[in-house]
């Protein structure tokens, strides 16, 4: 009789990627590096790759290489920063990075608020609730200064609304913020809601420039 043999599959190591992100080309990134050692080692982590970027906060996250390690990584495997604000501009794409790492299994790891978003522990919920509470509060400080600034401009006698000709949407100049609702899971209801307009303006306009709900 053959004797059966078993394949053993060797463990799935997981990798440890540190996102150091600058917004000027003077400041420097060594301090981070050794915080983020000393943390990894810590933990027994491992081996740490470093990737650098020095770019304007400006920037949209999917246009940074902060994009292509999300998309690189998956289950069990970790992004390790100095501080959350280094992922994104806003506390919005901030939390939207998040959210995609959340989906491909990815831990988040920041080294200066000791913070580890890892799973369905019950850390990770207490904080992407209070990042949740912080994003909608973003929301209503930009409502507040969007205002703010109307008011202001109409005070000194300028002239607002649509111009004549002009077909684009009262929604346009919140595009990203849309967006971001959208991958939160915000339905287009209270998108109308939010933004004082049908629920059928705010499908036209997801049509219209091919955004996804």
């Amino acid at each position: 009789m053959a004797e059966n043999t078993m394949i053993k599959r060797q463990p799935v190591v997981p990798r440890n990627v540190a996102y150091l992100r600058v917004s000027t080309q003077d400041q420097d990134t060594e301090k981070n590096k050794d915080d983020i050692l000393r943390f990894a080692n810590d933990r027994k982590f491992g081996h740490v790759e470093f990737v650098e970027e020095k770019v304007s906060g400006r920037k949209s996250w999917k246009e940074r290489k902060i994009a292509g390690i999300v998309d690189d990584l998956s289950v069990g495997h970790r992004i390790i920063t100095p501080e959350l604000s280094r992922l994104g501009r806003s506390t919005l794409e901030v939390l939207e990075i998040l959210n995609a790492a959340k989906e491909r299994g990815i831990a988040v790891f920041s080294v200066k608020e000791k913070i580890e978003l890892n799973g369905d522990d019950i850390q990770s919920k207490v904080m992407a609730t209070m990042l949740s509470l912080f994003a909608e509060l973003e929301r209503n400080f930009i409502s507040m200064r969007t205002k703010e600034a109307l008011a202001a401009k109409k005070k000194e006698g300028v002239k607002l609304g649509r111009p004549v000709g002009s077909f684009k949407s009262k929604l346009d100049c919140h595009r990203d913020e849309i967006v971001a609702l959208l991958k939160m899971g915000v339905t287009k209801v209270k998108i109308a809601e939010k933004y004082g307009c049908d629920r059928s303006l705010v499908h036209k306009w997801l049509t219209k420039n091919k955004i996804q709900a």
